[in-house]
Parts: structure tokens; C-alpha cells; sequence
């Protein structure tokens, strides 16, 4: 409980703030969700200081929407906003974005998995039949990621080291997943264990975020690539649109706004603070090297390292699911 406490309450104020990020002409970001909540507030920040930015999502007018009132509010930016049209919940979509993105851009400096769903109608499922949080939050940005790679590995080459990065959505509900973060189905075609249980299919989900942050990180690092994951905190956003109307009204009550989480995924994606001998770090609101429940920490870990592979595994899983 002492985690979830430092991570909801009587919080640090931001280490970054927009007023201190240095100009980003020239750099391209994705934001995926990047048209609402915590999404559109970073994706304001980083317009304001003249980035390309990249709001990925599957809503063209609310994207537009957004962008109009971003670019009114900074007209006098030097940056670009784009949309990429990006479904996280069918495979195909995907595809298609990860395309698109890399004939349209050169370069890609920081890839921000933002978009996420949280416990939606039971039984609810992706295009490709898989439980809907596990797809939207884990394999979609999963898919996405290794599509975008390249450009990724071709910006670290020429940009100043450890400012390429990946960063992916934690949350505080990674302190209630299942022991080792998650458990699995029998047999060769073996993956994660979901239920009727959307809180915890939640938890399953934002653990699969963390394990795929150190994994990446543990892949490309050597390469020029920095991954971590952050909780961004508890926020007033989208993600609460499926819940009961008055457990919607209770959380309204603890919630803070989406441009304190947005200061958090700064941190995480251009704070000088994260170096690579933090690659795979897991950042806490609203901007601080934060620490993992022990067995998940654990799970992260190579065996030779004194681990117990769940992250591997996750990551291979989701490597032959979506063929990446």
C-alpha cells in the first residue's frame, strides 16, 4: 500500500514543466491517443516548442478538432501537428499506420504509447478476437512499435545520445495484478490468463506495458534506444468512460488533471535525468525514478540474471501474435 500511496498522494511537483523543455524544431514525436486527455495535453507542450507532432488514432475528427485548437492556441509555432490514422485494436489498422508513418516522416526521435482502454463491457474483444485490453494496450503498441523501429534506430544514429526513446502507459493498478503480473494457459500456444474480471484484465494489461518497456529496453539499448514506462497518475480523462456512473463521480473526486500526467510523460521522454543506465526504468507522477513491486521486478529479469523470464516470455508472445 506504501507504493500506491507515494503514487497518488501528496506527490513532488513536476521535476519538468514546459517552461523548462528546450526548443524541439526539428524533432517527431508519435503520440498515440494523442487528440484527448493526457495525449492532447503533451501534444500541445511539444507543438508549443515547435515539434512535428504525430497524433495517432482512430477518430479523424476529434483529432482534428484537437489540432485546430492547439494550432489557434500557439500560432506562432514553428512545429507541425499530424494525424496517423491508428485503430490499436485491429491488427490491420496497425499495419497500415506503421506504413504510412514511415513514408511520411524520416525520422522519429520519441514514440509515446499513450493510448489505452480500461475495463470496457465484458467480453468485449480487438478485430482479431483477442480480450480488448490486452490487445489495446499490449499488442497493438507492441505491433506498432517494431513497425516503427527502424526509424527509431536510424534517428539514434545522427541524434545526441539517449534522446531517442520509447516510453509506454503504466499505472498504479500494476500494484494489483497477479503475482509475477500475471499467469498462464497451458500448452505450446500458451499466453496471459484473462477473465470476466476487467479490473484485473486492466492490471494484466498495464503490467504487460512495464514488461514490454524492459524488454525493449534490454533489446535496443545497445543500440541507441532508451524504453521506459511510467504510471502518468491518477487522472481525470477518457479512460473512465466505461464505469458506473457513480463510481465515475468517486473518482472524480481523487482525480488530477491531465496536464499533471502529461508532466510526467515529459520527464519520462525528454528529462536529461534519464540516462541509459536508467533504460527500462519505470517513472513515477509527475516526474521521478519510481521502483516495482518486488515479484514484478522479478519478472522483468532475464533466469541468467536471477529472474524469472515472465517478461521474455510476454515479449515473445506478443512477437508471434502479431508476427513483428
Amino acid at each position: 500500500m506504501g507504493s500506491i500511496w507515494s503514487q497518488s498522494v501528496l506527490i513532488p511537483a513536476p521535476a519538468l514543466t514546459v517552461a523548462k523543455l528546450p526548443d524541439q524544431f526539428g524533432k517527431v514525436v508519435v503520440v498515440t491517443g494523442g487528440y484527448s486527455g493526457i495525449g492532447s495535453e503533451l501534444a500541445e507542450m511539444l507543438y508549443s516548442r515547435n515539434a512535428t507532432v504525430f497524433i495517432a488514432g482512430r477518430d479523424v475528427q476529434q483529432a482534428k478538432k484537437c489540432m485546430q485548437g492547439i494550432q489557434t492556441k500557439h500560432a506562432s509555432s514553428s512545429g507541425r501537428l499530424e494525424y496517423l490514422h491508428l485503430d490499436l485494436a485491429d491488427m490491420v489498422s496497425i499495419r497500415r499506420a506503421g506504413e504510412d508513418f514511415l513514408a511520411r516522416s524520416d525520422r522519429l526521435d520519441v514514440l509515446v504509447n499513450n493510448a489505452g482502454v480500461m475495463t470496457p463491457a465484458v467480453g468485449s474483444k480487438t478485430a482479431q478476437g483477442y480480450e480488448l485490453q490486452l490487445g489495446v494496450n499490449c499488442l497493438g503498441p507492441h505491433l506498432f512499435t517494431q513497425l516503427v523501429m527502424p526509424r527509431l534506430l536510424q534517428t539514434a544514429e545522427t541524434a545526441p545520445a539517449g534522446s531517442v526513446r520509447v516510453l509506454w502507459a503504466g499505472s498504479v493498478a500494476v500494484e494489483l495484478a497477479p503475482r509475477a503480473g500475471m499467469s498462464w494457459t497451458e500448452g505450446v500456444d500458451a499466453a496471459p490468463v484473462t477473465s470476466s474480471d476487467q479490473a484485473s484484465n486492466y492490471s494484466i494489461s498495464k503490467t504487460g506495458n512495464v514488461l514490454l518497456a524492459m524488454e525493449t529496453a534490454r533489446r535496443y539499448g545497445k543500440r541507441g534506444i532508451i524504453s521506459v514506462a511510467y504510471n502518468p497518475g491518477n487522472l481525470r480523462t477518457g479512460l473512465q468512460r466505461h464505469m458506473a456512473w457513480w463510481q465515475y463521480m468517486v473518482a472524480r473526486m481523487v482525480l488530477y488533471s491531465p496536464h499533471l500526467g502529461a508532466c510526467t510523460v515529459l520527464f519520462a521522454g525528454w528529462s536529461d535525468a534519464v540516462t541509459f543506465a536508467l533504460n527500462g526504468a519505470y517513472v513515477w507522477p509527475w516526474g521521478r525514478v519510481g521502483s516495482l513491486r518486488k515479484d514484478i521486478l522479478q519478472a522483468t529479469q532475464p533466469i541468467d540474471c536471477g529472474g524469472c523470464a515472465v517478461g521474455e516470455r510476454f515479449w515473445l508472445w506478443c512477437e508471434r501474435v502479431t508476427q513483428a
